[in-house]
């Protein structure tokens, strides 16, 4: 039977707590056992990618520790019953289901006698078909000329996740002449935002996909008015421009100002909803159907091994173990997601998004409070650009932050140029390997301002190339450690009440239903 317990009350976690500061990784790296402690401290990972967590504060006795507290707070059996379709979602009484999106895990999924597989692979064959024929010239513009690009509308996982896939494989879809059409993104209410995205828009050409799953997302709704406006002056149908995303029971469903509408339900978070018709429909248009299916496979291979009981043959829970022991054992508040690829700059920002959402609560799936420490403080930058602005604070500074890199042995251009005796790719790549151990083992100089202490842990996701499958097993490697997090947490990671509160606000002001501060505020913008 499935326990949902606090962390503090498993006797793996209280063994766990006597472990603190146990390994020093500046002399595993340091000694003459280093290499081959790179070498060890290694797992396969999905789609030929490998985590190698050798710079890690871990050895044998922390490791053993990790497994059984993965065992007693039986997060495997967990993450069955997620898949099988439980009621995950205690805050929203909901189901989770963004694993059935790229593949079935367990058994048949119902809902109201509807079988939820069924659902979701309908909506992505009717995207593919619809970015065919939009591909074939067989949907086009009022005038029958071609569409050429599209614009995305959403805000928060309508946007962040869709908008990393898309940078991250745009380059690779170039590169291999399948860069279908051109995507662009607007998310912010701020009218800027919109105004510099249509600036750049050639709009009879434009395909314009409006993202909100209830119909009703203040900022996006308020968006598409504002695209709507300038479609109008150009002297175009809106309505000839406009494809929808949303559920079932929205306003926009069916809506004859759409060309088309591709749906979702409330078992699909937003910010797990890249491999939905969410990030499916952009991707799809952009790519082909084809690479997005790729991209789904990449994630699915991902989610089997997330099935092993065994740690070290489930990169996600390990790294989501590691991770817990650096939180709540060490006390580090924050971890830094630093991708070694341009392509991938975006990525942090997403998961910032996934990881904070999600388990940036106080309170157990339960409603109770817990006593010890949750999510930490995402954030992170592509390298070498965050050496040249906060690497200071992560080598120098007097907080220990934990790092997550991420690297490819060879770019997605294929160009290249050999300077001063090697390519900028391995230039790239020669300054991820020298951070990780800059870090680690530090540089010791009787000059204090250039004393490096070491000691600073991290580990790296690695591969040959980011492609649409290692770019989706990827993902779902953060999705699965942050699911296992919250489990281990007991927290429920499906909700999100902390945006709510905000919007509530937002309202009143809107409405000119303000007093004391809020009024003041509100004055001061002349609202």
């Amino acid at each position: 039977m499935i326990q949902w317990q606090n962390l503090d009350t498993l006797e793996a976690y209280k063994k766990l707590q006597s472990l603190k500061n146990l390994v020093s990784v500046k002399e595993e790296l340091s000694g003459s056992q280093g290499a081959q402690r790179v070498k060890n401290y290694s797992v396969p990972m999905a789609a030929g990618l490998t985590y190698n967590y050798a710079a890690k504060e871990v050895n044998p006795q922390v490791l053993a520790i990790l497994q059984e507290l993965a065992d007693e707070a039986q997060v495997t059996e967990k993450f069955q019953e997620l898949y099988n379709g439980a009621v995950i979602n205690t805050g929203e009484n909901r189901k989770v289901l963004h694993h059935l999106l790229r593949g079935q895990l367990g058994n048949d999924v119902l809902f109201e006698e509807k079988n939820e597989r069924d659902f979701y692979k309908a909506q992505i064959d009717a995207i593919a078909d619809f970015a065919h024929k939009v591909h074939k010239r067989e949907i086009c513009n009022a005038a029958g000329e071609p569409f050429t690009a599209v614009v995305q509308i959403g805000i928060g996982g309508s946007d962040l996740g869709p908008r990393a896939m898309y940078l991250a494989l745009e380059q690779w879809a170039r590169t291999n002449n399948c860069l279908k059409m051109k995507a662009a993104f607007i998310s912010n209410v701020d009218p800027d935002d919109g105004a510099t995205v249509i600036a750049n828009t050639d709009l009879a050409h434009t395909l314009f996909i409006l993202v909100s799953k209830s119909g009703t997302t203040q900022e996006t709704l308020a968006n598409e008015l504002f695209v709507k406006d300038y479609i109008k002056k150009a002297g175009l149908n809106p309505a000839c421009h406009m494809v929808a995303v949303t559920s079932e029971t929205s306003p926009l469903a069916n809506n004859p100002e759409y060309l088309a509408s591709f749906y979702i339900d409330d078992f699909i978070g937003g910010r797990y909803s890249s491999t939905s018709a969410v990030g499916g429909a952009v991707l799809s248009l952009a790519f082909g159907p084809e690479v997005f299916k790729d991209f789904l496979a990449g994630a699915h291979e991902a989610d089997i091994t997330a099935k092993e009981k065994t740690i070290t043959h489930n990169p996600s829970l390990l790294d989501a173990l590691i991770g817990l022991y650096e939180r709540n054992i060490q006390g580090y508040p924050t971890t830094a997601i630093l991708p070694y690829s341009q392509a991938l700059s975006r990525l942090p920002a997403h998961l910032q998004q996934a990881d904070m959402e999600s388990n940036g609560k106080h309170v157990n799936c339960r409603g109770e409070k817990v006593d010890y420490v949750t999510g930490p403080i995402i954030f992170g930058e592509p390298g070498t650009n965050g050496q040249h602005s906060f690497y200071q604070l992560l080598h120098q500074g007097t907080d220990i932050v934990p790092l997550q890199f991420i690297g490819f042995k060879n770019n997605q251009n294929g160009n290249d140029i050999v300077v001063d005796g090697s390519t900028s790719q391995k230039k790239l790549c020669a300054n991820l390997a020298a951070q990780i151990v800059a870090f680690a083992c530090g540089k010791r100089d009787d000059n204090p301002n250039k004393n490096f202490t070491g000691g600073r842990p991290s580990s790296l996701i690695y591969g040959e190339q980011l492609t649409p499958k290692t770019l989706g097993a990827l993902l779902a490697h953060f999705e699965n450690k942050i699911m296992f997090q919250g489990f281990l947490w007991n927290l429920n990671s499906f909700d999100q009440e902390g945006v709510q509160l905000g919007k509530l606000l937002t309202k009143q002001v809107l409405a000119h239903k303000t007093e004391g501060a809020l009024k003041e505020f509100s004055d001061i913008f002349e609202i």
